[in-house]
């Protein structure tokens, strides 16, 4: 485990990146697995680390918007509109990738997600050390992103060469992904900024459909999953199993519940949008651990708010039937 607060620690990250190595780091959305993007090797140990498919597109984390022309081409207007408004922050760009990009980053498209993280820590690693990095969430594929170093150790040891240890996510969640393809400009994955947000900066409609079939981080039907089942219910729903069952169950609940209901493992979650995110991963990976048979989680309101949370529940209760 490294320390960011450890400057010494900082460049050993930096050093091991340049190498080659696999580096979990901080950002201020979850932790990620990060390689250099332009050694390909590296790049493709990601995907043995987590066992994700090489045809999974990776973002690149570059250290300011000044990058994007190392990475993309005919790139519009919109995109630098973006990035001045929201970056450093958690926003990626889907681009027309560079020529020179290997297709290895790309899962094979012509595409590329590029972001310009936040956390101070990544952020000044880029920025000194001159570094872009793929960093997918640093977990097992399709499991629970991580948003502590110590869920990092946990769960993915003896797959990379170092964790640095920058505090808990300030987000919890994954980007918001923006496609700027062919005239467009489309949310294709819900996160902390908002399709209104995005529509204020650009003055022009921002579409934001429920599904869709491009290929970018997070677009599969199960994904986001704790090893333990989840199933998210009503208010109503949650009492009534909660008063019949015999079922260890692990819940997380917008209310308190009543004082003779004592399930195996229990967390009242926040009642606004960004604080129920910033916990939600690390609250159900402690729901995971806990034992229970079964997690039973409340439902949270639908709206644009909670688009980005009812993303990531909706893959994380996802069954294969």
């Amino acid at each position: 485990m490294l320390h960011s607060e450890q400057a010494k620690d900082r460049q050993i990250a930096a050093e091991l990146l340049k190498q080659g190595k696999l580096v979990a780091v901080p950002t201020e959305t979850v932790y990620g697995l990060a390689a250099d993007a332009r050694n390909k090797s590296a790049v493709n140990n990601i995907f043995t680390a987590k066992g994700r498919p090489s045809d999974h597109p990776l973002i690149v984390h570059v250290h300011a918007a000044s990058a994007l022309h190392d990475w993309a081409q005919d790139i519009p207007a919109e995109a630098f509109a973006l990035a001045q408004a929201f970056w450093p922050g958690p926003l990626t760009l889907l681009l027309k990738k560079a020529d020179h990009v290997d297709p290895v980053v790309t899962g094979g498209l012509d595409t590329i997600g590029l972001r310009v993280p936040a956390h101070p820590v990544l952020l000044e690693l880029l920025t000194s050390h001159q570094l872009a990095v793929a960093a997918p969430s640093a977990n097992p594929y399709k499991q629970l992103s991580p948003t502590s170093a110590q869920q990092v150790m946990q769960t993915m040891a003896g797959k990379l060469d170092a964790v640095l240890d920058g505090g808990d996510c300030e987000f919890g969640l994954e980007s918001t992904i923006v496609s700027l393809m062919d005239g467009a400009v489309q949310v294709l994955r819900a996160g902390p900024v908002s399709a209104a947000q995005l529509e204020a900066v650009l003055g022009q409609k921002v579409e934001s459909p429920l599904q869709h079939q491009v290929k970018v981080s997070g677009n599969v039907a199960a994904h986001y999953q704790p090893k333990t089942r989840l199933r998210c219910v009503s208010a109503i729903e949650l009492d009534a199993v909660l008063a019949s069952t015999r079922l260890k169950l692990a819940v997380l609940s917008l209310h308190d519940l009543a004082a003779n209901i004592k399930p195996h493992w229990h967390c009242v979650m926040p009642t606004n949008a960004h604080d129920y995110g910033r916990i939600l991963y690390k609250q159900l990976y402690q729901a995971d651990q806990s034992g229970a048979e079964l997690i039973l989680l409340e439902q949270p309101p639908i709206d644009e708010q909670w688009a980005a949370v009812q993303n990531r529940l909706q893959r994380a209760a996802y069954q294969e039937d």
